[in-house]
């Protein structure tokens, strides 16, 4: 892994999970509340519960083994679980399940990209090899 990229995974690790939603509280305000949060980049985890604007309870969502796969181009985004606490929302992502999600070449983005793909490279890649 780069050291770039070590870095990276390092500021991750370091964010507070409080300041991640105070601030998608400011972006998301009259749209939705996010009102938990939890990351994991290394066990590949994320965890979200918003509240939509105008309704009662939360949604919650789990999504698990994602990566970006960055060999040749286009990048692609694949995700291999998710789950919520909604019907609509896991009839919506069962049609992106395993199945690669084009990201968009911009080329002020290559860079960052290449990035990206290195932190989330599929698991089981071996980072140095032989």
């Amino acid at each position: 892994m780069s050291y770039k990229a070590s870095l990276v995974r390092l500021a991750i690790r370091l964010t507070p999970n409080v300041l991640i939603v105070w601030g998608a509280n400011i972006v998301l305000r009259g749209v939705a509340k996010l009102t938990a949060f939890n990351f994991d980049l290394d066990a590949r985890k994320v965890y979200v519960q918003a509240t939509l604007a105008g309704e009662s309870e939360p949604i919650e969502l789990w999504v698990e083994d994602f990566s970006v796969i960055g060999d040749g181009k286009p990048y692609r985004f694949v995700i291999e679980q998710a789950k919520s606490n909604r019907l609509w929302l896991d009839n919506l992502m069962s049609r992106f399940i395993r199945k690669p999600i084009k990201i968009p070449d911009v080329p002020q983005l290559a860079s960052h990209l290449a990035l990206v793909s290195e932190l989330l490279k599929p698991k089981g890649i071996d980072e140095n090899p032989a």
